[in-house]
């Protein structure tokens, strides 16, 4: 099952019309239990960094993610602002990414890009 990780961030509606058309078995879900029965995972995102990190916090995701992420070895998609989260941090907010990348996000122009 592909779980779509609703942290109030992502494009979740397009999202989830996608996966039902190719008929994926597939939940939008922010509950720790569906995160923890996934075989995939989907982490969105459209929105600021801070905003971000600050919602996955409020949330309780950052346990459930580091475990099936890091150690479970679960795929996850990232998406945007879902890709950043990755990161130690970003020139755009204040709070700490997920540190998952050894990398900073700058924003050039309309480009964003992950350095280490």
């Amino acid at each position: 099952m592909i779980v779509v990780i609703d942290y109030g961030m992502g494009n979740l509606g397009s999202i989830s019309n996608m996966l039902n058309k190719v008929k994926a078995e597939a939940i939008v879900s922010y509950n720790a239990a569906d995160i923890e029965r996934a075989d995939k995972i989907i982490l969105p995102g459209v929105g600021a960094f801070d905003n971000g990190i600050r919602n996955l916090h409020d949330r309780g995701l950052f346990s459930v993610l580091n475990k099936k992420v890091l150690r479970g070895k679960t795929p996850i998609l990232r998406l945007c602002l879902g890709m950043q989260l990755f990161a130690l941090r970003s020139e755009e907010g204040k709070l700490s990414g997920l540190n998952w990348i050894d990398a900073d996000v700058f924003v050039l122009g309309l480009k964003v890009c992950c350095m280490d």
